[in-house]
């Protein structure tokens, strides 16, 4: 997909917001913000326009950083883009912010989306933007207007222009038929790159291009596989019959990390996918394994029993003197390091729960942000400000998709066709 964006200097950008909103996990409100449906450009717009608005109040409000207030309360109509709101009519229900929009499919077929984000209090316009593509983009066209304005309110990078790919799960828990499924961040456009025939597991996304390496157990050894989501190609880097977990990438997405079972130890290794070398990190009689660089590619966390029971260790990514930095009870798994380099999601299990937690690098700030029976699986949205897991109920159900903020604030469900694990989330498409 092509998108064309400009930052239009016709629409009279004004100093930004006076306040950006401050994320503290104790007394933090939503921002009330009010989204008109985008005005049509033309006789056969209305679609489109309620569409795009419909996905970026969609967005905004699952953040947990925005409340959408309800259509149904506003005074004033907006059927002209191009004219002054009327701000009194939006201070009257306590909105904040503004957003108006038009879609308009233009002459050569393609779909014009514009908006417009105003300051209610000052009557000032905080941010916009003019998108082109083709009209069967409309939906990403929502996501980047809603970075748009996570980005002007938050000072942070958005994350909603941007996909997950999961292991999609049907059938009786005794024959389960695992695929492996690609879908928008919000749930929507699910797609299917394997068929089912046989078992996927722990899909991982490259930092920095289109591409996931996975697991599938065929016939024989488990096979890892690297697939470009953009060209459906896809090629087997190895065999590797002691591996548990697919490799992650390095932030180049020029190697790939990876813990390979020898006897009854497993140790780290690095291979570089151009000329297939590998390269030995780790020589232990331990378990090393669920290895993950650091965004600046220099350091590796990963899991080892090295000290009795599984917990948490940081080392230089060309291997070296090894740091713990988990001591809480219980055992501590699957550790991935956050874009923004800040944290270490983990999955902690203990007293007969699995949660789901954070930790900076050196050890410090450990965070519990949702326990349960079967939680597992972190993964980092591309601005490091969510995390997504599976929580498995277990019995004859299934497991699902779940997101929370690092704050431990708004946990929700995530929408999948079916039962669905193992997520892993893209950086971002544009």
């Amino acid at each position: 997909m092509t998108v064309a964006g400009s930052t239009a200097a016709a629409f009279g950008l004004r100093p930004a917001f006076s306040q950006r909103l401050q994320i503290n996990p104790g007394d933090f409100q939503p921002i009330p913000i009010a989204i008109p449906p985008f005005v049509p450009g033309g006789p056969g717009d209305a679609d489109v326009a309620n569409g795009v608005s419909g996905v970026i109040t969609n967005n905004l409000k699952r953040s947990g950083l925005f409340a959408p207030i309800d259509p149904s309360a506003f005074i004033e109509r907006i059927t002209n883009f191009d004219a002054v709101p009327q701000f009194a009519s939006w201070k009257q229900i306590n909105a904040q912010v503004l957003l108006v929009g038009r879609a308009t499919r233009q002459g050569d077929g393609r779909l014009k989306a514009e908006f417009r984000l105003w300051d209610v209090g000052s009557g000032q316009q905080l941010a916009g933007q003019q998108y082109v593509t083709a009209p069967e983009f409309w939906r990403r066209l929502g996501h980047i207007i809603s970075d748009q304005i996570y980005t002007k309110m938050t000072g942070e990078k958005g994350y909603f222009d941007s996909r997950v790919v999961f292991v999609d799960e049907s059938g009786p828990s005794e024959r389960r038929v695992k695929r492996l499924a690609l879908m928008d961040q919000d749930g929507a456009n699910v797609r299917y790159l394997t068929r089912g025939a046989d078992l996927v597991l722990t899909p991982r996304f490259s930092p920095s291009t289109q591409e996931i390496t996975y697991m599938e157990f065929g016939q024989g050894d488990p096979k890892v596989y690297l697939f470009n989501i953009e060209t459906g190609q896809r090629e087997i880097v190895g065999n590797f019959p002691g591996m548990s977990f697919s490799p992650r990438f390095s932030p180049d997405g020029q190697r790939i990390i990876m813990s390979l079972q020898q006897g009854g130890n497993s140790n780290l290794f690095v291979m570089d996918l151009r000329s297939r070398t590998t390269t030995r990190l780790t020589d232990t009689p331990a378990i090393d394994t669920s290895p993950c660089y650091s965004p600046d590619g220099s350091q590796l966390c990963f899991e080892s029993d090295r000290g009795g029971k599984p917990q948490i260790y940081v080392m230089p990514a060309g291997g070296g003197n090894a740091q713990r930095i988990s001591f809480g009870d219980g055992t501590y798994s699957t550790p991935v390091w956050s874009p923004r380099g800040d944290y270490i999601a983990f999955t902690k299990q203990g007293g007969g729960q699995f949660a789901i937690g954070v930790i900076k690098p050196d050890g410090s700030g450990e965070r519990i942000l949702t326990a349960g029976f079967h939680n597992e699986g972190p993964t980092f949205a591309p601005n490091g400000r969510v995390l997504m897991f599976f929580r498995d109920p277990g019995g004859n159900s299934g497991p699902s998709l779940y997101s929370i903020d690092i704050s431990g604030r708004n946990e929700l469900k995530v929408p999948t066709p079916g039962y669905a694990s193992d997520p892993a989330w893209s950086p971002l498409l544009s």
